[in-house]
């Protein structure tokens, strides 16, 4: 990224959106997160958006983590986290390997399919997901997927959502073990990210200027979630990712 982007009327204007919607998000409306990178890479790299947001994800996390720190599930974490792990490794080495579209069209293609599954996910699992509780290979690619989306996009949710939403946690559980998830998840991209040189003075210059953004998109969650029809608000934002992902790929394709 370049120093003249700070000035860029559009970046910033995606950036700042970006936080609210994933401080939003932290606030009582899961899965949004996920809105951040695509919105960001219709300006900068889909690579510099993701480490742009990650030193803000990080902040989010600590207070998540801090809020829920007794309660959560240790065992679903063992058996997520080691997928996890191997997922990041793969991002990190593909990363400095492939070109920036392609990234761009990884990032197009999750912005595409999350609506999908957000959507039609609850139907196929009504159908019966008992095969998946204390399953260990699915965890294992359960935790693959997410660390890798996770790592091209912050958009590890639907794996991890495909998968634990399916092991019977009490509702404050199954929340804190997600939040637990990514605090290890996020934590652990910060290496591949700084050996990709991403966490340069620009990056965390911006980084920093919108770290103060987020409480504000938090607490702004907190107030919709109790004010607003949430199904049309989903509604209106898996639109816009949808839009977004088909926009990036547009842009891949030309």
């Amino acid at each position: 990224m370049k120093p003249e982007m700070l000035s860029d009327t559009i970046f910033i204007l995606t950036a700042v959106f970006a936080v609210f919607i994933t401080g939003i998000s932290k606030g009582g409306f899961g899965g949004l997160g996920l809105f951040a990178v695509p919105i960001l890479s219709l300006s900068i790299s889909p690579v510099q958006a993701a480490a742009v947001m990650l030193p803000v994800l990080i902040v989010m996390d600590w207070i998540s983590a801090w809020a829920y720190r007794k309660h959560w599930d240790k065992r679903l974490l063992l058996l997520l986290l080691p997928g996890a792990l191997l997922g990041i490794a793969i991002g990190g080495l593909l990363a400095d390997r492939v070109s920036e579209n392609f990234v761009r069209a990884c990032v197009g293609l999750i912005a595409v399919i999350f609506p999908v599954y957000a959507i039609l996910g609850p139907k196929l699992q009504s159908g019966g997901g008992d095969w998946l509780k204390g399953n260990r290979p699915m965890a294992g690619l359960a935790g693959l997927a997410a660390g890798f989306t996770s790592f091209v996009a912050h958009a590890g949710g639907p794996p991890f959502q495909a998968y634990a939403l399916q092991q019977g946690l009490e509702k404050r559980i199954y929340a804190g073990t997600a939040v637990m998830f990514f605090f290890v998840v996020n934590a652990v991209k910060l290496i591949p990210y700084a050996l990709l040189g991403q966490f340069d003075k620009t990056n965390l210059t911006i980084s920093a200027a919108l770290i103060p953004i987020a409480p504000i998109g938090v607490l702004i969650g907190v107030w919709l979630v109790k004010r607003i029809d949430q199904q049309a608000f989903y509604k209106i934002m898996y639109g816009l990712i949808f839009i977004t992902g088909l926009k990036l790929l547009w842009d891949v394709l030309a």
